[in-house]
C-alpha cells in the first residue's frame, strides 16, 4: 500500500482528491456503487414531511411578551 500525504486547502480539493482516490482504488463503477450507499436522496415526501413538526406561528400577543411590551 502506498501512503501519500495530500496538501489540502479547501473542501473542493478534499472532494476532488477523495473522488480521485475512490476511482483509483475501486474503479469508476466501484466508486459509484460506494457513493450510492450514502445517498439517501429521492425517498419520502418532502413537501408533506416538512410541515409535520412545524410549530404554529406566535400570536401578536406572544411576540409582544417576548419583547417585553
Amino acid at each position: 500500500m502506498i501512503s501519500a500525504k495530500l496538501n489540502v486547502v479547501n473542501n473542493m480539493e478534499i472532494q476532488r482528491n477523495g473522488i480521485t482516490a475512490l476511482k483509483d482504488a475501486l474503479g469508476v463503477t466501484g466508486a459509484l456503487k460506494f457513493l450510492e450507499q450514502f445517498d439517501r436522496g429521492g425517498y419520502g415526501d418532502y413537501t408533506a414531511e416538512k410541515y409535520q413538526n412545524e410549530e404554529p406561528e406566535p400570536t401578536d400577543e406572544e411576540i409582544r411578551r417576548m419583547f417585553g411590551q
